[in-house]
């Protein structure tokens, strides 16, 4: 990878995504309420229909970007960070924001979005190369994590999405 992310390009593709969600708003206010289709637990994101895509792409992207910002503010070591998808904080959020109006989840997507806008062009070319040490995928760069757990995730829920409206 290069020594400065193609930041421009990372938070178009976010945006793309984000874009994507609230063209299918109308869809989704139409089929409120949705039937809940996760059980309890850490069920796989493939069973999942419209709330729960929404509520955990919300949360996500949140969540991501204060484990990018932790990593940032830590020393020259890999700093741990993230977590796996069994995290109960991951799960119960995710079962409590399932219940919100779906125009509010979009919302949500779309001020974390706009916060990653604000905050990437910031950083240095030092600051993309820093590292952390996730859980179960070992040591990443910032630009690692951004393409790996916000980048290609936003961009696969939103397809996801897409499909359980299909359905």
């Amino acid at each position: 990878m290069s020594d400065q992310l193609d930041a421009p390009a990372q938070i178009g593709r976010m945006a793309a995504a984000a874009a994507t969600f609230a063209s299918l708003r109308e869809a989704i206010r139409a089929g409120e309420p949705w039937p809940i289709k996760m059980a309890a637990g850490d069920g796989p994101e493939a069973n999942w229909g419209p709330t729960e895509v929404l509520a955990h792409t919300a949360e996500m992207l949140q969540f991501w970007l204060g484990e990018i910002e932790r990593v940032l503010a830590g020393g020259p070591d890999p700093v741990p960070f993230g977590r796996i998808a069994t995290d109960q904080l991951r799960i119960l959020t995710i079962e409590r924001d399932r219940t919100l109006p779906g125009a509010e989840l979009i919302s949500r997507i779309h001020s974390s979005v706009a916060r990653y806008a604000d905050r990437l062009p910031e950083l240095s070319a030092a600051d993309w190369q820093k590292r952390g040490l996730h859980p179960r995928q070992g040591e990443m760069t910032i630009e690692a994590i951004l393409e790996r757990f916000v980048v290609s995730h936003i961009d696969d829920h939103a397809v996801q999405l897409r499909q359980a409206l299909a359905h």
